[in-house]
Order: C-alpha cells, then structure tokens, then sequence
C-alpha cells in the first residue's frame, strides 16, 4: 500500500473517530440535562445540566479540529498534515482507540513519501518584484 492510500484512510478515520466524538458530546449534553429535569429537584437540573454542557462541549471542542484535518487530509492541503500532527498528539491521550489513531497518524505523516506528497500539492508564493 503506497502511503497516498494510507493517507486517504487517515483523512477517513480522522473523520469517523471525531464525529463520533461530536456526537458523543451532544449526547452527553442532552442526556444530563434531561436527567436533571426528570428529577424534579432544581438543584439537580443546575448541576446536571452544568455538567452534561461542560463535558458536551469539551468534547465539542476536542472534535472540531480533528473533523478538519480529516476532510483537509482527503484535500491533500498541506498545513493539514500539521493540523493533523497535532490532534494526532492530543489523541494519543485517549485509551485505546485514540491511542492506536495517534500512533498511526504520526506513523503516516512523518513518512518520507508523505511528506513528498503534501510538499508536491504546495503552490509557490508569489514574488514581489520591486521596482
């Protein structure tokens, strides 16, 4: 496998893993929130509901990024690869499934030929010429 499908396939389990993670995140939200008012006690609902958005958006936060880098992998954009280096390292962090992701991401973007790839999309800066 040539490391343009690995990065392919990067760019799709980026995706995958961190919507998942979105919408773990709006679950979570909704989910406490709706315990705290089935409960009836408005100490319940405040706390509840205060930790369910807390923790969603966490999540949320955490997602966004790794949802770009993925669909901007697929797009071969070169500061992508850093974008993804990055959530890569952030990833590691969360056992075992983001462990395996983050290990996987630094193996295919620190690749040599991985690096060919992204250099090769790069289009030249244009120069000022002075007058």
């Amino acid at each position: 496998m040539n490391m343009d499908k690995h990065v392919t396939l990067l760019g799709v389990l980026f995706i995958a893993y961190h919507a998942l993670g979105l919408i773990i995140g709006f679950v979570i939200m909704a989910l406490l929130s709706t315990i705290g008012c089935l409960s009836g006690d408005p100490t319940a609902v405040t706390v509840l509901s205060a930790i369910g958005v807390g923790v969603g958006m966490f999540l949320i936060v955490l997602s966004i990024p790794g949802l770009i880098a993925g669909i901007w992998l697929l797009q071969r954009r070169p500061w992508a690869r850093i974008l993804a280096l990055i959530v890569g390292a952030f990833d590691l962090i969360d056992i075992p499934l983001g462990t395996a992701l983050g290990i996987y991401s630094f193996w295919v973007l620190l690749h040599d030929d991985t690096i060919r790839i992204f250099d090769a999309n790069r289009t030249p800066r244009a120069t000022v010429e002075s007058a």
